[in-house]
């Protein structure tokens, strides 16, 4: 397999350095923050953020006055230039620099051999502990654009990104400790001229609750700017004369915590992660508020570009980055608790309200016996309870067809029975012969022709009994389709099962309602039998039951399996989840895929159908079910144009043609699937 590295894919590496600090002495800040460089440079790490003045120390109040350590900090920002000229690594480094008669705390883009350019600090804390203005100007009092060092005349200023030319989307800010703490922190602006990627130089001491509360800092700023904040604490290296220091650095990411560094850890660190570039762009092209914002401060975000090239001296393959392995379900036992008790509240909320808007008391649903059936009951039974209307208003049918198991078929009754709704079973059989015999079908003679028209003729009847039931009863009909099905259109068009007056699972995957029949059987005050059906039904096989066992088969058990045919759905809902997120490209998807499904060792496994076992999958596989998603998905779009109305439940996105997806029927897959064709020839070789 060729090599697949994640700068390939729209990721960078990134990291916040807590390397030792020798207060006051410079040439030894240097040794620290190269050792620290080189180990980042060799980790393939674009961008290194190092604390705040860090070439001489935080600390060091009034002698910041003194010629000597001025000029110290001068000779060891060239020093360090010089003699990083190898590094690959953008090294951002802090430190005290004499501007004319002004003396700013600034931070200077280094990179191979040459300092890029220079941010001066724009809020200088002078309040309890802190006195920077005492030593230091601000930004908004420079005077000047340019600085010279070593007769080469630098950018300066606040309004600098830094462009990595080589790699799309990779755009650096740069602000320093308070700049954090303003009402509008100068990386605001940053983000809103284009930079992904926020350093923060820190100096911040420690108090109590303070690490928590930089913690949400950086998180919300980064989840504000649609950026990564990668923030660099001082260690304890710093003066103790009334303050301490735990060295924290925080790399977050959209909102989220990607690493962290341990507190007091009595050494330097080096705290590393990659950042999806491509997701925060995605993010932003969707969130039309970011761009109305930019439009209303386009004068603030004139910012001057300054180009540079990356080419990692380690390409590395492997993520540093937690790839759930199902992202429409969290890993956190009790996050994923609340998030099925608010999916659960929104189907019910859904079906009140539909029901009251038109009137209607009743609801008709078929039961397979099976999980989609099952959770749009369990949300139906609930409904009436919270509608104080009797549970028998719930009429629910099993109607067994040619291929219908006996565990289904006893689970679809007993289901019904326990939960006390008006219990009906309707053979279709007799209906769906009469449909084949006059359609002169090899079925009606006897003959074993399993295709789609004798599947669809048994999903039509069921629909078409549903519905005159529903008219009949002066009820609504109840849709269990959920959103995998939608998205690999496996579901019969028209008079089948795509068709109801309301579906409460249609933003839901196959992969959550598997948590929420298992939260229902928990967490709702159900029987015992109730709960032991619930957990043999999730213990089931999923299954049409479309398609009978050959003469001597086990009619005990299901003898067709969707996931044969459309693909596991726990990989199929990862697929559906990063092309409907973010529209990332089918290589993006597989390599993303494949570091969470390559490995057991890799990534997160909650528990779903209890027992059920999880596979590993390695990049042939997921290219091959990748591609039968395309295929399927985009060939689909007719089938979601004529969605039913449903609830959408997660920011993961719904298919509804009124709602986030809309696309026109008639597109064809042949670009995705060359782009897929031309990653797995790169990486796996011809086919």
């Amino acid at each position: 397999m060729a090599s697949d590295s994640l700068y390939e894919h729209g990721f960078a590496r990134v990291a916040a350095a807590v390397p030792t600090v020798h207060l006051a002495d410079a040439p030894a800040n240097v040794e620290s923050t190269l050792a620290i460089a080189r180990d980042a440079d060799a980790a393939g790490v674009a961008v290194l953020v190092c604390p705040e003045l860090g070439l001489v120390g935080y600390s060091n109040q009034d002698l910041f006055h003194q010629r000597v350590l001025l000029e110290s900090a001068r000779d060891a920002l060239l020093q360090l230039t010089e003699r990083s000229a190898e590094l690959q690594t953008l090294v951002v480094v802090g430190l005290p620099l004499q501007v004319g008669d002004q003396l700013f705390n600034v931070a200077a883009v280094v990179h191979r051999g040459e300092v890029l350019g220079i941010v001066p600090k724009s809020y200088l804390p002078n309040y309890r502990e802190f006195y920077e203005k005492r030593h230091f100007s601000a930004a908004r009092q420079a005077i000047v654009d340019t600085v010279e060092l070593d007769r080469r005349d630098v950018p300066f200023g606040t309004d600098l990104l830094f462009d990595v030319a080589s790699h799309s989307h990779l755009v650096l800010g740069v602000e320093i400790c308070e700049d954090l703490w303003a009402p509008v922190p100068p990386s605001t602006f940053a983000a809103m001229a284009g930079a992904t990627v926020v350093a923060n130089l820190s100096g911040s001491n420690l108090t109590i609750g303070k690490a928590g509360y930089r913690r949400q800092l950086c998180s919300s700023q980064s989840a504000r700017a649609l950026a990564a904040y990668v923030y660099a604490g001082a260690g304890e290296d710093e003066s103790t004369t009334d303050l301490a220091w735990d060295g924290h650095a925080i790399i977050a990411e959209n909102g989220n915590v990607l690493a962290e560094s341990a507190p007091f850890a009595g050494a330097a660190q080096l705290v590393t992660a990659d950042i999806d570039l491509d997701r925060l762009v995605a993010d932003r092209m969707r969130t039309t508020s970011f761009v109305d914002c930019i439009g209303d401060h386009r004068r603030r975000v004139r910012y001057r570009r300054i180009g540079t090239e990356f080419a990692p001296t380690t390409a590395p393959a492997a993520l540093e980055r937690r790839v759930p392995r199902f992202p429409f379900v969290p890993g956190d036992p009790s996050e994923r608790a609340e998030r099925c008790a608010e999916v659960y509240a929104i189907q019910r909320s859904g079906l009140r309200t539909r029901l009251r808007g038109s009137g209607v008391e009743r609801i008709v649903i078929g039961v397979s016996g099976g999980i989609d059936s099952t959770q749009a009951l369990l949300v139906a039974v609930a409904c009436m309870d919270d509608l104080s209307l009797p549970r028998t208003n719930v009429r629910a049918y099993t109607m067994p067809g040619f291929a219908t198991s006996t565990r289904t078929l006893t689970n679809a009754h007993r289901l019904m029975d326990t939960l006390g709704v008006s219990a009906h079973e309707i053979d279709i059989k007799p209906a769906a012969m009469q449909m084949l015999e006059d359609l002169d079908h090899p079925a009606a003679r006897g003959e074993r022709v399993h295709d789609v028209t004798y599947e669809n003729v048994q999903a039509g009847a069921r629909t078409s009994l549903l519905f005159r039931l529903a008219n009949q009863h002066r009820a609504l009909v109840l849709g269990t389709g959920d959103l995998s099905e939608l998205a690999l259109g496996w579901c019969t068009y028209g008079v089948g099962d795509h068709m109801s007056h309301y579906g409460v699972n249609a933003s839901v995957p196959k992969s959550l309602i598997q948590y929420l029949v298992q939260w229902v059987s928990e967490h709702e005050a159900l029987d015992p039998v109730t709960r032991s059906t619930l957990d043999d039904i999730l213990r089931t096989g999923v299954s049409p039951e479309l398609v009978p066992h050959d003469d001597d088969g086990d009619a005990a058990e299901p003898a067709q399996l969707s996931e044969a045919v459309v693909g596991p759905y726990e990989l199929q809902d990862f697929f559906l989840y990063h092309v409907l997120r973010f529209g990332f490209s089918p290589s993006k998807v597989a390599y993303l895929a494949h570091h969470a499904w390559g490995d057991r060792t890799v990534g997160e496994w909650p528990a779903s159908r209890a027992d059920a076992p999880h596979n590993e999958y390695d990049l042939a596989e997921i290219c091959r079910w990748l591609r039968v998603f395309l295929q399927r998905f985009f060939a689909s779009q007719f089938k979601r144009s004529t969605l039913p109305d449903g609830p959408k439940v997660g920011s993961g996105g719904s298919l509804s043609p009124r709602g986030d997806w809309r696309a026109p029927s008639d597109v064809s897959a042949a670009s995705w699937l060359r782009e897929l064709d031309a990653y797995e020839a790169r990486v796996l070789g011809p086919r």
